[in-house]
Formats: structure tokens, C-alpha cells, sequence
């Protein structure tokens, strides 16, 4: 089965969001099109669902601002301005995005005490989501990625799908993403791609 996986299509990465990605509102064109005419048999969106007073946000670290370094659970963290904070409307999916189509919701970054880019688990490695079993479990041969941000959660999303589902062709729609930093784009790209991650565009995507 050929499986499509939205990352993190939500208000708050979005022009007039806590987080906005320049441009980020593109990505939802793309993946409406591809939801319609893309050939996928299974729909998954991510959202970022944060718990108030998180332990990524500045805000809870006191003297530290937003995008400085930090450190939570032991590791190097960006400090991000509060986002996707549960049950308000910049942690909900972007209003044009066609919802309708989603077969499944995986919500991550519940655990306050550590972040989580990856659309499979967090980022200390040691909590899964179980997305990959559910991916497993529907028989997906081919998973197609897109959304935000390309040198965070997209990536990390797609490393760990390479990663956890062996066997599994893993493609990155390219123009189906949008990105905070222009070099951090293009490294994560390449690391995308060393991976085992094929890059390509949603065109190509429609057609097989």
C-alpha cells in the first residue's frame, strides 16, 4: 500500500501562527492535491500537541528567550516560542487542509519533559508513538512525506521512518515542504537522502 504522512500541517507553522515557517500555508495546496489525485490507500496527519508550560517552550525556562539553546532531557533543545498548545487553534490542522481524507491522527510532543519532531518517537529515542506499528500493521510499501518543517519535524519523521520500517520505500515531497532555515534545508536534504530517503516532487509522486 502507498501511504501518504502529513507532518505537523497545523495554524501554529503557519503565517499568523507561534511558529509561523515562511511561507508554510504553500505546503496545503500540495498536499490537497495529492490527497485527491496521489493514489494513496491510507491518509496519516501528525500534530504537534503540546501540554501548556512544555519543556521546549522559552517560557518555561526563566532568563532564556525564544530560539536561544537549551538543554531538556540531557540533550541540546532549541528553546521554541509556545506552540500547538492542546485544545486552542494554533495547535489545529491548517482550515483549507482537507481533513475529511485523514485516516489517522498520531499527536506527539505530549510529554513535557522532553520534545518530539519525529512523527515516530520522541526526541530522547526512548518513548515510540507507535506509528510505525500501525504502519506495519496496514501493510504500507511505500510512504510518502511532506509538510513542516523541513529541517525539523519533516526530517526527523523521515529519518526515523527509514529507520523503523525496514523494507519500506520512503520518499520526501520537496515541494510539499517548507523550512525555518535555508542551510538547515539543505543539510537536512542531504542527510534525507544519504539516509535512503528519495527525494522527489509531487508530480512525480501522482504518477507512481
Amino acid at each position: 500500500m502507498k501511504a501518504l504522512l502529513l507532518v505537523d500541517i497545523q495554524n501554529g507553522f503557519c503565517p499568523g501562527g507561534n511558529l509561523a515557517v515562511a511561507d508554510g500555508d504553500a505546503v496545503v495546496p500540495v498536499a490537497n492535491r495529492l490527497i485527491e489525485n496521489g493514489g494513496y490507500g491510507l491518509i496519516v496527519a501528525s500534530q504537534d500537541w503540546h501540554p501548556p508550560g512544555h519543556g521546549s517552550f522559552a517560557s518555561s525556562h526563566p532568563g532564556k528567550q525564544p530560539f536561544e539553546m537549551g538543554e531538556l532531557s540531557g540533550k541540546p533543545q532549541v528553546m521554541w516560542p509556545d506552540h500547538c498548545v492542546q485544545n486552542t487553534p494554533d495547535a489545529d490542522f491548517h482550515p483549507e487542509l482537507n481533513v475529511a481524507a485523514i485516516d489517522h491522527v498520531q499527536r506527539k510532543g505530549e510529554n513535557p519533559d522532553v520534545d518530539s519532531y519525529s512523527a515516530f518517537r520522541d526526541n530522547d529515542r526512548n518513548a515510540v508513538t507507535g506509528l510505525d506499528a500501525y504502519l506495519r500493521h496496514k501493510s504500507v510499501g511505500t510512504l510518502d512525506i511532506l509538510g513542516l518543517a523541513t529541517d525539523y519535524c519533516v526530517r526527523f519523521s523521515a529519518l526515523d521512518a527509514v529507520a523503523m520500517l525496514p523494507g519500506v520505500r520512503v520518499r520526501l515531497i520537496e515541494d510539499g515542504c517548507r523550512g525555518i532555515d535555508a542551510e538547515g534545508v539543505s543539510d537536512a536534504i542531504r542527510e534525507m537522502r544519504d539516509a535512503g530517503v528519495e527525494i522527489i516532487d509531487s508530480d512525480a509522486a501522482i504518477a507512481g
